[in-house]
């Protein structure tokens, strides 16, 4: 299985640091990562999505805010505890999302049905394709990976450019 991913497109008209916050907020509450599972420092996940510091510390301020990760001094920043009230989701932000998808997707030429398979697809994601995570060099979207822990080592984030 490969490791979750953060996903940030410059391009978008939904800031840099909300995109992290939505996609670890996802990532935490799918079980994607784990309660006490370790994330990347700030100035690391920053210099993966090639982003400025203050970016990534301000989503990772809206998640602590939410009790989805917790940061103590010598220990770094862990997913937290799910609460165990169950999660609303702003439709509004969802609605926002969608729209700054197809829009995105019909720039591609992708017509309803392919994208409409696109969302089905993410919604049950299976083994990630090569050429989702290959490095295009300049331009597109940046990702890192969020790595989990393997035998007491932790992996850490592995910076690219999706395509």
């Amino acid at each position: 299985m490969s490791d979750p991913a953060v996903r940030v497109d410059i391009t978008s008209q939904v800031p840099p640091y909300e995109q992290i916050r939505a996609q670890l907020a996802a990532l935490i509450r799918t079980s994607r990562l784990a309660e006490g599972e370790r994330l990347p420092t700030v100035r690391q996940l920053a210099a993966d999505l090639g982003l400025a510091p203050g970016t990534v510390a301000r989503a990772y301020r809206e998640l602590e805010a939410a009790e989805l990760i917790r940061t103590r001094r010598g220990a770094g920043t862990r997913v937290a505890a799910l609460p165990s009230e169950p999660h609303r989701h702003d439709v509004d932000q969802l609605t926002t999302l969608a729209r700054d998808f197809t829009s995105a997707a019909r720039a591609l030429g992708a017509d309803t049905e392919d994208i409409l398979t696109a969302v089905r697809d993410a919604l049950d994601p299976g083994p990630a394709s090569p050429s989702a995570t290959a490095d295009s060099g300049e331009g597109g979207p940046k990702t890192a990976s969020v790595g989990a822990s393997h035998g007491g080592e932790e992996t850490g984030l592995s910076g690219r450019r999706a395509k």
